[in-house]
């Protein structure tokens, strides 16, 4: 008879550790579900509030204005989504935003540096070119804001107002804060396009990459 409870004592000990190790592993399952849900769900809220901040225009009168770059088509052309932020450049120049712009770009692939292929639009457009200054160094939105402030410092301008498109003005908001400008201020300039699907969670990712960055 003890050694029947001795059995059972031992299958009954074993059963037992069997349920624990897997109640083990099912809390460490749960735990990496839930911090990936957590993750999924911050990353989520980021890029909802990216793209209501980019949406939401702040005009507001400034010193200059800057207009970021983008692609440049093999004929020379502005891009649709830059003809967009010129268009929008133009306008708000005309109902007297700002006195100056700041175009800033590099060289794409294409070959066409798209700081003197934005300044020519502007020109073509009305703007004076006494009123424009051009970075070509632009390379990327950090050495936008580098270059930008120092345009800015060195001419005695203190506010700017940003126009680019709605996904990217968060991060270039940020960007210039970092490099001493403010205030800052924003319009959107509207172009829809399925690239959007790509750019908004790289936007998320980029921007908290810019929260971390050092600026020099």
């Amino acid at each position: 008879m003890r050694e029947v409870f001795f059995r059972i004592g031992t299958r009954i000990a074993g059963f037992m550790g069997r349920l624990g190790r897997f109640l083990g592993r099912l809390r460490m399952c749960c735990s990496w579900r839930v911090a990936l849900a957590g993750l999924v769900a911050l990353l989520a809220v980021s890029a909802i509030l990216i793209v209501i901040d980019g949406v939401t225009d702040d005009l507001q009168h400034a010193d200059v204005a800057l207009v970021m770059g983008a692609k440049v088509k093999t004929d020379g052309k502005p891009s649709h989504r830059l003809t967009a932020r010129l268009d929008t450049a133009v306008d708000l120049f005309e109902r007297g935003y700002f006195e100056y712009l700041i175009v800033s770009g590099a060289v794409g692939w294409e070959g066409y540096d798209e700081a003197q292929v934005m300044a020519t639009y502007l020109v073509d457009h009305g703007v004076p070119a006494e009123r424009i200054f051009i970075d070509s160094d632009g390379t990327d939105t950090y050495m936008t804001a580098r270059n930008a402030s120092w345009i800015m410092r060195t001419n005695g301008m203190q506010s700017v107002l940003i126009i680019t498109q709605y996904f990217h003005v968060p991060r270039t908001k940020l960007a210039l804060k970092r490099f001493g400008v403010s205030p800052v201020y924003s319009a959107n300039a509207v172009y829809w396009g399925l690239r959007d699907l790509l750019y908004i969670p790289r936007e998320v990712a980029a921007y908290f990459y810019y929260l971390l960055r050092s600026y020099v």
